[in-house]
């Protein structure tokens, strides 16, 4: 159940979405339905624990949908809801600026160490 006091907070989207982990997740799963697996394999670094804790925590949130398959071996998907997919504009804005900045950071050493 979402904690009601969330609603009431200025930073809301550093709530629902500020972490490295639930960026990257959603981020992937703009792509697609995927299953645990593949999240795990996509990401790569994440441990398990922690990507079950995110993915229930968006689940929680309303932001993707976890679909289980009663079927062996168990299968799982999980894909962005309508309110998650909302959040592209936001997350294709924060990655463009990023890159941006990290290209001006590069630049701005070039320009220190060509002097």
């Amino acid at each position: 159940m979402v904690d009601e006091n969330l609603f009431f907070k200025d930073n809301i989207i550093l709530d629902l979405i500020g972490t490295r982990w639930k960026l990257i997740i959603i981020n992937r799963l703009m792509h697609g339905t995927k299953r645990f697996g593949e999240l795990k394999k996509d990401i790569g670094d994440i441990t398990q624990k922690v990507l079950t804790e995110n993915l229930k925590a968006l689940e929680e949130y309303g932001l993707l949908i976890r679909e289980a398959y009663a079927q062996i071996p168990p299968r799982v998907e999980y894909s962005l809801t309508t309110l998650g997919e909302s959040l592209k504009p936001i997350i294709d804005s924060a990655l463009e600026w990023g890159n941006e900045y990290k290209n001006k950071v590069i630049e701005q050493i070039s320009e220190l160490h060509s002097k």
